[in-house]
């Protein structure tokens, strides 16, 4: 077992900190309260700042000279309480205590500080080495909120710090409580005489050396923590025997309210914390953004918004400007009017061998077909999505949406949660199958994946399409249509088939904002480099792939392979070069539609059936191997088998649809 290990050394990277005093220094706190814009504060390395819950799910480290100490700072995953309920909290967890921190800075959100005050006191309780940080202190006082931060210091005896980490406000406060801790201080919490001697009687019985407090051990037993309690088994050896008998006694004897007399005793002892520490204005003061909020969250005007978002956002800025403006632009006129034909030219004078010729330039060439695939039509795509997905984020909106689309995930096996990932997939499918790991359940996450690979285009496949349909109104509504039928439809029938509970819903509101021009540019780059990084070599790879398999007439063999189930479709035989394509990256495969719709193969009728097909199709190699890493290749085979067959299913049922009736 890994939780509770022995502490690992402070590991000094350079000469400039050496024989310096090496502290650890662990941030914690619930999700969207600002710990990773206080990580890039201290440490000055740049991880995505995410204006939502969930984008800490890999820990961030980094380092910083603190006064005559030398700090390893340690971004962890946001956590609720001690006691985890979340794959995510449960990781935070386990950092937490493996890592054996010198300082923990426990960060939490002003405007929230009765609630989050309870996470301080367990940590507190646990004997962790506290240090409190109150954050967004700036949107508190724009709301006319007063905290005394002194007054809690004195009563908590622990250094509380309010900040406006975005600004840097409080963090030359914060490096100097970091400088000059005492951990000897600390206050002491009670409970009811009857809570404290259950506590006791457990506490009494453990003999062991642990990490934590026995305190928090004891109560962390009494909730039934089953990480705690094998841990306590492998410590206490025989004497455990007596430690579960006297759990299940105080367990049995209050079955019926333990959970919500600690919760309200809790409560209690943050009440008194509060009592003159935190002032409320007379009158709530409405901002722009908060009344923006507000609006957000309410279908009624939520749902109107959330339309004018997609037609703006997506239709618009990425469908017209990007997959239009600018891939006409790049591919249309740059590509295929100036650099291949030049670029031809120089490869032929220089190779003398057709075959040879052929792997850099022809047909299924690596500059000819991969490097413009990639540049011409796939970044220009990506730019403006990443760009549009930065500025959502950076203003607050995904956690509203979150909210507004909570009752409808709920049908089909999700929470509103669920939308994180969701909303991810439409810039990267792979990206987005490593964040379902911050769903709560098992469940969640194998509905969440198939949906994934399943109905959610990415940003450049999504793009190329709404750029191809975008010229024939009645089918672009009706691969909209199709996509959220199938999306609800699979979704709910998962619901009803996979075994589990209907998943719970919490969700921290950041502040609605502008977004911040440096932050959204920085996010926007960061994801081009790591995406056009990726795509780039496998689209080499692909074209060599191609290559190969055109001059060993493979490649045609297995065109006439797919032709008979291209006819089924009602699609010409060279759209399966588009399919072939697409099972190396979906992008790749929409770009091929590309290529096919240009020469003009294409009718109104065979381009939507292509598209919805192709949409549906087999994940990609990238989003594949992710699937099989997160959920296991049983998982992986079943999702790629049912959506290959589900997507032909529904292509073949469409063309027929749309041919007798004529539609379109």
């Amino acid at each position: 077992m890994s939780f509770f290990k022995r502490k690992p050394s402070c590991h000094v990277p350079s000469a400039e900190s050496a024989g310096k005093a090496c502290k650890r220094v662990c941030l914690v706190g619930n999700p969207n309260v600002g710990k990773s814009v206080l990580f890039n504060a201290l440490t000055g390395a740049y991880v995505t700042v995410s204006n939502y819950p969930g984008t800490s799910v890999e820990v961030s480290r980094g380092t910083a000279n603190v006064g005559d100490a030398y700090c390893e700072v340690i971004d962890t995953p946001g956590m609720y309480a001690l006691l985890p309920i979340t794959e995510e909290e449960r990781v935070a967890r386990e950092i937490l205590l493996n890592e054996s921190p010198d300082i923990v800075v426990h960060v939490i959100d002003a405007r929230n500080l009765g609630r989050m005050l309870a996470m301080t006191l367990q940590l507190i309780e646990a004997g962790l080495p506290v240090i409190l940080v109150i954050n967004i202190m700036d949107e508190a006082e724009r709301m006319g909120l007063s905290i005394d931060t002194a007054l809690l210091q004195e009563k908590l005896a622990i250094p509380v710090i309010g900040a406006a980490a975005a600004k840097k406000r409080g963090l030359p406060e914060l490096k100097q409580a970091i400088a000059g801790y005492d951990h000897k201080k600390h206050a002491v919490f009670g409970y009811s005489r009857r809570l404290e001697s259950d506590i006791e009687e457990v506490v009494s019985l453990l003999l062991g050396q642990y990490n934590l407090s026995k305190k928090a051990l004891a109560l962390l037993l009494l909730q039934r923590d089953e990480e705690v309690a094998a841990l306590v088994r492998q410590v206490e050896g025989a004497n455990n025997t007596a430690v579960e008998e006297k759990v299940l006694e105080k367990i049995f004897a209050r079955r019926d309210s333990f959970h919500l007399d600690l919760s309200m005793e809790r409560k209690a002892v943050v009440k008194g914390l509060m009592n003159g520490v935190f002032q409320e204005p007379a009158s709530e003061k409405v901002s722009f953004g908060e009344r923006l909020s507000r609006l957000s969250v309410r279908p009624l005007t939520g749902i109107p918004l959330l339309i004018l978002v997609l037609y703006f956002g997506l239709y618009r800025f990425v469908g017209d400007f990007g997959a239009g403006t600018l891939v006409d632009f790049l591919e249309g006129t740059l590509f295929e009017q100036y650099f291949n034909p030049w670029i031809t030219g120089v490869v032929k004078a220089l190779v003398p061998v057709g075959a040879v010729q052929e792997l850099f330039v022809g047909e299924y060439g690596i500059i000819t077909l991969g490097l413009r695939y990639a540049v011409g039509i796939i970044l220009p795509i990506v730019a403006t999505f990443f760009l549009f997905f930065s500025i959502l984020e950076d203003s607050g909106y995904f956690p509203r949406l979150a909210l507004l689309v909570d009752r409808v995930f709920k049908k089909i096996g999700l929470s509103g949660r669920a939308v994180i990932p969701m909303v991810l997939g439409f810039g990267c499918d792979t990206m987005a199958t490593m964040v379902t790991r911050t769903l709560e359940t098992v469940r969640e996450r194998i509905i969440a994946t198939l949906l994934l690979a399943l109905a959610i285009p990415c940003s450049a496949q999504l793009g190329v399409i709404l750029a191809l349909l975008s010229k024939f109104q009645g089918a672009l509504i009706v691969w909209v249509c199709c996509m959220l039928l199938v999306f609800l439809v699979i979704g709910y029938l998962a619901a009803r088939i996979m075994p589990g509970e209907a998943p719970m819903f919490y969700m921290e509101l950041p502040p609605m904002r502008l977004p911040q021009f440096s932050n959204v540019i920085t996010k926007t780059y960061s994801r081009m480099q790591w995406y056009f990084l990726e795509i780039l070599p496998l689209f080499i790879l692909i074209s060599v792939v191609l290559w190969v398999g055109k001059i060993t007439h493979l490649f045609e063999k297995m065109v006439d392979w797919m032709t008979p189930v291209m006819a089924s479709l009602g699609l010409p035989k060279e759209t399966a070069v588009a399919f072939i394509f697409g099972f190396f990256r979906r992008d790749y495969g929409a770009a091929g539609l590309y290529d096919l719709q240009t020469k003009g193969l294409l009718d109104a009728t065979q381009l939507t059936v292509a598209a919805v097909t192709l949409t549906l199709f087999i994940p990609c190699v990238a989003q594949f191997l992710i699937m099989k890493k997160e959920r296991g290749m049983k998982v992986a085979l079943a999702i790629a088998l049912f959506v290959s067959v589900l997507a032909f299913s529904s292509g073949w049922m469409l063309n027929k649809f749309l041919y007798f009736t004529e539609l379109l």
